[in-house]
């Protein structure tokens, strides 16, 4: 054995400071790793309920756009009901066959009666386009309810999720802080870069598919060394479906905001077939996501403590690639 790799075994298999003495670093390494996925996927979900909480926001502030539209016809509607209604109570509402025979000018009476049915007719038009609207506007309140009761769900869930995801990181940089200079070192070096080995070989043209499949590759590159913020979505710091989105973004082309939703924004194509620009999801879950870039690699936004940086595409378990 060399001293460089005694040096190496020795650092391994040393305790972690102020950790338990039982723990290996190897095991404290798995540990850390279990929780980094942990907070990955209450990532995705925080930006999943992010991304409701946007919505629902958009969908009550229009629902409340048209409430007060709605509101200020039925208002129109009732103004204008009420001045028929007292323009036929000065007039007494008499019954016109009666006034025929009792006025003086009937040709005149005659007249002012036709007037009269036309404005009969039209008040009552208008008290069934009242009704509809009034009950338009009813169906709009009550939707504008539940969507409030759902943003206010969905808020919930953000902080839920939060509090999930920063439980789960301080584990692991206590974790992490607690394992020696070496192991650490060890732990980057190793982390999601020791399964290389491809489910298949890759054809690789190394070509993007198209222009803004290049486009995209081009600003995820120019993402490498950016660190890692759980939540963020570019440009000084992303976690992994915020890369993609970003870079997709520069495109011109707007992805979903969590790994879930890009795997289903494009063409399924197998692994072997893989170009870059194509988006590859890890994981049954699609917890993780990542950027193919040709030759084996992909680029992504690994783990809070750590950059954005190519690795190999067989890194995870890969669940689907996905062409943009």
């Amino acid at each position: 054995m060399s001293l460089a790799a005694a040096t190496t075994a020795v650092a391994l298999g040393a305790a972690p400071a102020g950790a338990d003495p039982q723990a290996t670093p190897e095991a404290t390494r798995a540990k850390v790793d279990r929780l980094f996925e942990q907070a990955e996927r209450a990532t995705e979900r925080y930006n999943e309920a992010g991304e409701r909480v946007t919505e629902l926001r958009a969908r009550l502030d229009a629902a409340q756009d048209t409430a007060a539209r709605g509101q200020q016809r039925v208002n129109a509607m009732r103004g204008a009901l009420g001045s028929l209604a007292g323009a036929q109570y000065r007039t007494g509402g008499v019954d016109p066959t009666l006034a025929l025979l009792l006025s003086s000018d009937p040709d005149g009476y005659l007249e002012k009666a036709a007037v009269l049915d036309r404005v009969g007719a039209r008040q009552s038009g208008t008290l069934r386009e009242l009704a509809l609207a009034q009950r338009s506007l009813g169906q709009v309140r009550q939707e504008a309810t539940r969507d409030l009761a759902e943003l206010e769900r969905s808020r919930a869930a953000v902080a839920r999720h939060k509090r999930t995801v920063e439980g789960r990181l301080a584990e692991a940089r206590r974790l992490l802080t607690a394992l020696t200079r070496a192991d650490r070192a060890t732990y980057d070096r190793a982390s999601r870069s020791d399964r290389s080995e491809l489910p298949g070989a890759l054809s690789d043209p190394g070509t993007p598919a198209t222009t803004r499949a290049g486009a995209a590759v081009r600003a995820a590159q120019g993402a490498v060394g950016r660190p890692y913020i759980w939540g963020a979505n570019g440009p000084s710091g992303f976690d992994c479906s915020g890369l993609t989105q970003w870079a997709y973004a520069q495109a011109g082309v707007g992805l979903p905001r969590t790994s879930q939703a890009q795997r289903q924004a494009g063409t399924r194509v197998p692994l072997s077939q893989a170009r870059p620009g194509d988006l590859v999801a890890y994981r049954d879950d699609a917890s993780h996501i990542g950027m193919y870039v040709g030759n084996g690699q992909v680029i992504h936004a690994p783990y809070p403590g750590a950059s954005v940086r190519y690795d190999p595409v067989g890194m995870l378990p890969v669940s689907s690639v996905t062409r943009i």
